[in-house]
């Protein structure tokens, strides 16, 4: 399956198709979008510009995203995770996932961080079965982390 998808940098191009992708999946999570909560997807490139903003494409098609921002203290952010409905559950997100755990790993992070909403069970079990632990739960969101210090193979 992965042999025919390529994960790459986001490019300026993508703007739009990117920006798409992960309004789609919001809003069938969430049913309904209020756009101004999402500033970040205005200009992708800007936003995400001291990290990385990473594309899974399949031949043409951009059909996941995945970005890291990387902390001055070893840590890291996974953020803007999203794979297209048509194309879950083929290890998509997986692949972005492990390239941005490189991607950290190589700017010298020990920690990646991230949120997710508590109702989003496939969200969770998808952290849960890459190696991330939950932290706690606050305001409807739950929080994991993966601390990779002296681990191999992660």
């Amino acid at each position: 399956m992965f042999s025919d998808i390529t994960i790459r940098p986001f490019e300026p191009a993508d703007q739009t198709v990117a920006k798409n992708l992960i309004l789609a999946g919001l809003a069938e999570h969430l049913g309904e979008l209020d756009l101004s909560k999402n500033p970040d997807l205005n200009d992708i490139a800007s936003t995400y510009v001291n990290g990385v903003f990473l594309v899974a494409q399949a031949g043409d098609e951009i059909v996941g995203t995945g970005a890291l921002i990387p902390y001055s203290d070893g840590v890291a952010e996974i953020v803007r995770m999203s794979v297209s409905i048509k194309m879950r559950r083929m290890h998509i997100g997986t692949l972005i996932l492990r390239h941005l755990i490189t991607y950290a790993q190589n700017k010298g992070c020990w920690k990646i961080v991230l949120e997710t909403t508590e109702d989003w069970r496939d969200a969770i079990e998808f952290y849960l079965n890459n190696n991330f632990c939950i932290t706690h739960y606050s305001d409807g969101n739950v929080y994991f982390v993966l601390d990779f210090v002296g681990k191999e193979n992660i």
